[in-house]
């Protein structure tokens, strides 16, 4: 167990450290920033390389809503649910400590909404809370669903990370303008703690959401395409 929770506790700091850093440091660097789709690259990256290098040792969740999603589609006994959302959630807290110590060493430094999730004001393009709602919901279903059919016996060896990594990509492809993309509750944490707008207040959304979402996401796939 103690390597498990070291694998999600390193995992979910590299997803959020790389993939909130991306849209903190370099999004929108004068001239040559990453822009919308290097941060969404930068997220899918950062489950791609942790999956190979960690997996092996925990799964490879980084997520407590992938958590969720694998004690709901009976790939994770629930008995460790509890100890793997501890893990991630630190490693996004850590992650975004780390990260907003490098941010603020910049002259002029402020943090603003720390590449945190939001509906409302805090939207990156004004959308509402059930507009949120329910693309958290939806994208976190598909994600889970994804995930599950990707690492199933019959699943081609080998390229589960990189499925993943890109359905992640993808992801934010669609749901940054929206929410600023969550579908982990952990990298949302790590964001709102250190924002200086309202993102605490509305993390609530970024917990409920993709929880339900993985649930919904792992239930159709247990009910529809179990493994045998």
């Amino acid at each position: 167990m103690p390597q498990k929770l070291a694998a999600e506790f390193f995992g979910t700091f590299w997803l959020v450290f790389c993939g909130c850093g991306s849209a903190v440091l370099a999004a929108a660097f004068p001239d040559v920033g990453i822009g919308l789709l290097g941060v969404s690259l930068a997220f899918g990256l950062t489950v791609v390389t942790m999956a190979y290098a960690v997996g092996r040792f925990s799964g490879g969740h980084f997520n407590p809503a992938v958590s969720v999603g694998m004690v709901v589609g009976g790939r994770m006994p629930a008995g460790d649910l509890v100890g793997y959302i501890i893990a991630q959630v630190v490693g996004g807290v850590v992650a975004g400590a780390v990260l907003y110590v490098i941010a603020s060493g910049q002259p002029g430094f402020s943090a603003g909404g720390f590449a945190s999730n939001g509906y409302g004001e805090l939207s990156p393009g004004k959308y509402s809370l059930l507009a949120g709602l329910t693309i958290e919901v939806v994208l976190t279903a598909f994600f889970i669903f994804i995930i599950l059919a990707t690492t199933t016996a019959k699943a081609a060896a080998g390229f589960a990370p990189l499925a993943i990594g890109l359905t992640l990509t993808l992801i934010h492809l669609v749901s940054i303008p929206v929410t600023n993309t969550s579908v982990n509750p952990a990298r949302s944490t790590g964001a709102a703690l250190f924002a200086e707008t309202g993102a605490i207040g509305q993390l609530w959304l970024f917990w409920l959401a993709p929880i339900v979402g993985a649930a919904i996401g792992a239930a159709i796939w247990k009910a529809i395409f179990a493994d045998e």
